[in-house]
């Protein structure tokens, strides 16, 4: 009794002094506000990574397959240990698992935004004089060499930039904070599922998902306010910059970003080391899978025994779950949904800033207060419909397709909602207006800029009062310019003049030209579109969710939560950026040229093409995962039948014996059994449930019951 009353005094040090049993129920609502925290600031940080990655391409000089590699670094890290500390952790102190796994995220997330620091400043190429002194008259066309050399700014110093490999601490730092996040969702979800009422367990994970949420949310606004920061603040001569947010060349502060997700993780990861490991919440009478060994248990002694007993039972298990039909299919859907998931979300804020003219922090401010409060908003209501209504495993399924199957048809409207491409001199139109994609170096030159001996790697675009947009000043044919720095004006442009009437102005003016006006409202219905699609689809996130958890045993829900993250990673989080960042990178017309001569980042996207491949990769994987959802709901609903004809005491096989109690059958079955059930020959019943044999009798004489395929409405 002595040693009873300590172990329960250990367990319960975190609810109140006295031990009564409304201070142990309120430690699991304390956990829920911990966890809560622990997702937002998990996602946040996963999400401002996000929206860096235009910034991260060209700090690199990256390719964005390159910088999709980096982006599913996490996921690499993350597979690393999550089967086993999903398999292991249901078994261990999870609470405190959860705790070293954010405290590895913040130092993860401490070591990328270091990375800065061990960089030179950042470099680009102009050919814009940056002082008052060089303000004066120059041909400039005639002697590019000279006007390159003079001229050649690297935001305010003249140093070699250091290589380009440091992306590799980034892609470290990235690893680390996927290895840390191995923990959290697996061992979070099922602790709280462990210890909360049946009923309760889909609203409370419908909160956890709608809080995290939020971090996203404010990691894109992060993003937003970091992007207008010059990457190199504190320390450059902000006048000597010529560049503005909406030049293709600038960086913004990412590692800012970086070091507060840093602080914040960490201390996210501070109320996990107090918390009991298995909690007595009034909610539930016992433990739902938590598997808790007795003080006299010799196995509490030899810690090793014990861990070897537990990976005898790894492969049986994981052969279990691979084997159950239901899960398989629904893992294979949910991996092509992931996938295209996740290749929207990497790249969607680029999307933004490609297609419709948008900065990359107009483009993160907008997702972060319309598309994600309107994902939360759906996720909350799911599990609220789900709560109300009180779907069964069938509903929850078939609720999900169909609100899944809406958000894709609105999304199909979003190929309507582009803009045309920028008119850019011997990229996308020719020199004398013509519009039409050009191909190859060679379309950068013209009779108009022959005798120039200009640079066809550069990038300094320049606008022209036409409305097009030139590659550089030496390739827009201008002789003279006046002023400086941002303020520098190009005069006389040969090729200006050759495309126009005499008359005209042949000035040119530092940056791309703005988008047309009709742009502006094909952005406008792309959000529009946005947002309700992801807030109809986010619907049927919960439902989905908990048909996962339901149609498995408890002792193997911690196992399929961490398989199902895994495969995620593995097949969607890990190749998705990788491969539609190679797609995206087929639509270049113009790459930087790297000092060593290799291809740095992309300067210019064929818009019409980036919409078609983009959107199209996205649509065509979702169209997929269709399928497969649509097989889960004619497997429940078979196994929806079956269990119907068990409970009524029909035959479920030719040879099986009779039970006499047809009550007998619902006590094999158990309400709520929770778990994958073999049902052993049970009654046989001739006449009017020929059906129900005939369907059986071709199937094995056991078969898997998936659990609450029929509403539990008992508290």
């Amino acid at each position: 009794m002595e040693d009873s009353s300590k172990k329960m005094s250990s367990q319960q040090v975190l609810s109140v002094s006295d031990g009564n049993t409304a201070g142990r129920g309120s430690t699991l609502k304390m956990f829920m506000a911990a966890l809560s925290f622990a997702y937002f600031c998990n996602t946040l940080t996963g999400t401002y990574v996000k929206s860096s990655i235009t910034q991260l391409e060209r700090r690199f000089d990256l390719s964005s397959s390159h910088v999709g590699l980096i982006d599913g670094s996490f996921e690499m890290g993350n597979l690393l240990f999550l089967a086993a500390v999903s398999h292991f952790g249901a078994r261990m102190h999870r609470p405190r698992l959860i705790a070293g796994g954010m405290l590895l995220m913040a130092v993860g997330a401490l070591c990328t935004g270091l990375s800065h620091f061990m960089m030179g400043p950042y470099t680009y190429d102009s050919v814009i004089p940056v002082s008052q002194n060089a303000s004066m008259s120059s041909v400039a066309c005639a002697s590019p060499e000279k006007d390159v050399s003079d001229w050649n700014v690297r935001a305010g110093n003249t140093t070699p930039e250091p290589g380009s490999s440091m992306w590799i601490y980034v892609f470290l730092g990235n690893a680390l904070r996927g290895i840390g996040d191995t923990p959290v969702t697996p061992l979070g979800m099922s602790y709280v599922d462990d210890f909360a009422k049946a009923d309760n367990s889909a609203f409370y994970i419908a909160c956890l998902q709608t809080i995290a949420l939020l971090g996203p949310v404010f990691g894109y606004l992060l993003g937003s306010y970091f992007a207008n920061i010059y990457v190199d603040i504190g320390y450059a001569d902000m006048e000597r910059v010529n560049i503005s947010p909406n030049d293709a060349r600038w960086v913004g502060a990412w590692w800012m970003g970086m070091l507060v997700s840093a602080g914040l993780l960490f201390i996210s990861s501070l109320p996990f080391w107090f918390f009991p490991r298995s909690l007595a919440s009034p909610e539930v009478e016992e433990p739902k899978s938590t598997v808790e060994e007795t003080p006299d248990s010799p196995n509490n002694n030899n810690p090793a025994k014990k861990l070897t007993e537990i990976a005898k039972g790894f492969l049986p298990s994981l052969k279990h779950l691979l084997c159950t039909p239901v899960y398989f299919l629904l893992i294979c859907g949910n991996t092509l949904k992931f996938n295209s998931l996740i290749g929207m979300h990497t790249f969607n804020a680029k999307y933004i800033e490609q297609q419709f003219g948008q900065s990359a922090s107009r483009a993160n401010f907008l997702i972060g207060v319309m598309t994600l409060p309107a994902v939360a908003a759906g996720i909350f209501l799911g599990g609220v419909v789900m709560k109300r209504y009180k779907l069964s495993v069938v509903s929850a399924a078939q609720f999900s397709l169909v609100v899944s199957f809406l958000a894709y048809l609105l999304m199909l409207l979003k190929f309507g909602a582009r803009c045309a491409n920028t008119p850019v001199a011997g990229l996308t139109t020719s020199y004398n207006g013509t519009p039409g994609v050009l191909y190859g170096s060679h379309a950068l030159f013209s009779e108009c800029n022959s005798n120039c001996s200009c640079s066809p790697h550069h990038w300094d675009p320049v606008c022209s009062d036409s409305g097009i947009t030139y590659v550089s000043p030496c390739l827009a044919g201008c002789l003279h310019y006046s002023g400086y720095g941002k303020h520098t004006v190009f005069h006389n442009c040969t090729c200006v003049s050759a495309s126009y009437p005499a008359g005209n102005s042949t000035t040119v003016k530092l940056g791309q030209c703005p988008r047309a006006e009709s742009c502006s409202g094909s952005f406008s219905s792309y959000m529009a579109v946005s947002v309700l699609s992801a807030f109809i689809s986010s619907l049927g996130i919960t439902p989905v969710f908990m048909v996962v958890m339901r149609c498995i045993s408890p002792e193997f829900k911690s196992l399929a939560l961490g398989l199902q993250t895994m495969i995620f990673r593995g097949l969607g989080g890990i190749p998705a950026p990788i491969y539609f960042g190679a797609f995206i990178d087929s639509t270049c017309l113009k790459w930087s040229v790297k000092k060593c001569g290799g291809r740095g980042a992309c300067r210019l996207y064929d818009a019409n093409m980036y919409s078609v491949v983009f959107l199209g990769l996205v649509t065509a994987i979702s169209g997929v995962s269709f399928f497969f959802k649509m097989a889960v709901i004619i497997l429940l609903r078979k196994d929806l039948r079956r269990e119907e004809c068990v409970l009524r005491g029909i035959e479920l096989h030719p040879q099986a014996s009779v039970m006499e109690d047809p009550l007998s059958a619902k006590k094999v079955l158990g309400e709520p059994d929770h778990g994958l059930t073999s049902v052993p020959n049970i009654v046989r019943v001739d006449g009017e449930h020929n059906a129900c044999r005939e369907e059986s009798s071709a199937k094995k004489s056991t078969f898997v019951k998936i659990t609450h395929l029929r509403t539990n409405h008992s508290d």
